[in-house]
């Protein structure tokens, strides 16, 4: 597909997708279908191990575009299309299978904001802030998302606010990984995303699985699910060769693992 609302670069296995369509990078139908399509295919690129996920601009991305969602509705069924694939825009970055690491440089507005938390690992410069004005625009979406990154009080205040949140809580409330300034924004990205691309491509790919799994089981079902994984590894070239090296004190060549 050619892209119209973002970018793609990929180098030393770290993909960069970056939100492109000014000002402030609302999200309409051509910048799902992209994305929904992006991340699909970096979920199959052996070439791709980590994704990191930015902007352009000053604007993380404003949310849904407004303007285009008041003429969306021409025909029965437009709406509930519309909110399908919206659906699987979010779930299209919650789902890819390598991990996405949101570097948000900027506000991220009702449907960034949702972006930015459907992304693996958060971090925000400075200056960036989240908002969540559904309820200013007779829109809802969100709510369950919101209450899973914030207690039940703090969730339902954004919400019924609309208030700013910035960066500096977002950190100390545990929601976000790094406050940073904004010229050490991507650095940060990079170097993390680096550390992961160091990895077992294979055993990276189950852990985020797992991850996505656990998060909706009870806990001992979770656990004995996260066990079942660690056996499947311990079958393994890959979990044979780390476990030498371990013992051998070397590192351990992932040169030859795919996910």
């Amino acid at each position: 597909m050619e892209l119209e609302t973002c970018r793609l670069d990929v180098a030393e296995g770290i993909a960069t997708v970056t939100l492109a369509r000014p000002p402030v990078n609302a999200q309409n139908r051509r910048m799902r279908d992209e994305m929904i399509w992006l991340f699909d295919s970096l979920s199959d690129r052996d070439d791709v191990r980590v994704v990191i996920l930015t902007a352009e601009g000053k604007v993380f991305s404003a949310g849904a575009d407004i303007k285009e969602r008041r003429t969306l509705v021409k025909q029965p069924g437009d709406y509930l299309d519309h909110n399908r694939v919206t659906r699987e825009f979010f779930f299209g970055v919650a789902d890819c299978t390598k991990p996405v690491i949101a570097a948000v440089n900027g506000a991220a507005i009702g449907a960034g904001c949702a972006l930015m938390l459907y992304c693996d690992i958060v971090l925000m410069s400075e200056d960036a802030f989240i908002r969540m004005p559904e309820i200013d625009v007779g829109m809802a979406g969100g709510m369950r998302l919101m209450t899973e990154h914030f207690g039940r009080s703090m969730a339902r205040q954004i919400y019924f606010t609309g208030r700013d949140v910035p960066a500096a809580e977002l950190y100390r409330l545990g929601v976000v990984s790094a406050c940073v300034p904004g010229g050490r924004l991507m650095d940060e990205a990079m170097e993390i995303a680096r550390q992961i691309a160091a990895k077992s491509p294979m055993v990276v790919k189950l852990i985020k699985r797992g991850f996505e799994v656990a998060e909706g089981l009870p806990f001992r079902d979770a656990y004995r699910y996260e066990q079942s994984i660690t056996h499947d590894l311990s079958k393994t070239d890959v979990t044979k060769e780390a476990q030498t090296a371990f013992v051998e004190k070397r590192k351990a060549d992932v040169s030859k693992d795919r996910p």
